[in-house]
């Protein structure tokens, strides 16, 4: 008796049109070649850069925050907000489809962790405790994310 294959599984989009297939183990260690060290330790073994060391910390620019594994946006400068924690926090995702939450039970805390939904980037954590428009706070690593300024094209690896 045969059996049917399974058709092959396509691609995944967000409602903002980006792919947000989940990458490769092959792919992500491909990208992960580009990592510094001190990147790689945040990024792939989730770590966190110290508070106020950050680059993306007080940047006031209008642009995009992209995941700095595989480009995918991640929050928009507009959703951007002084928490004081040192280090660059949203109320919101540039679209709900491009974070990925797990719970974090290390450093004898629950806390929720964020990933970029495309390649599992570690990129921070999100908290409960900001402001009025969605009350919550994505406290990120800079070392997590690249900028793209407003008026410049995001990269072609972020439309992949």
């Amino acid at each position: 008796m045969k059996t049917a294959k399974a058709p092959a599984a396509g691609p995944v989009y967000s409602r903002s049109g980006y792919d947000v297939t989940s990458l490769s183990e092959v792919r992500i260690a491909e990208l992960a070649k580009r990592l510094k060290p001190d990147e790689a330790n945040v990024i792939l073994a989730k770590g966190t850069e110290p508070a106020f060391c950050g680059t993306l910390t007080d940047n006031k620019k209008e642009g995009t925050y992209i995941c700095r594994l595989c480009g995918l946006p991640l929050f928009s400068s507009s959703a951007k907000f002084d928490s004081g924690t040192g280090w660059p926090s949203f109320f919101q995702p540039f679209d709900p489809a491009h974070i990925r939450e797990q719970q974090d039970v290390a450093l004898g805390m629950v806390r929720t962790e964020i990933l970029c939904a495309r390649c599992t980037a570690h990129l921070g954590h999100v908290f409960d405790d900001g402001p009025q428009q969605t009350g919550l706070r994505y406290c990120l690593n800079s070392v997590s994310l690249n900028f793209v300024e407003r008026g410049k094209d995001l990269p072609p690896a972020s439309r992949r």
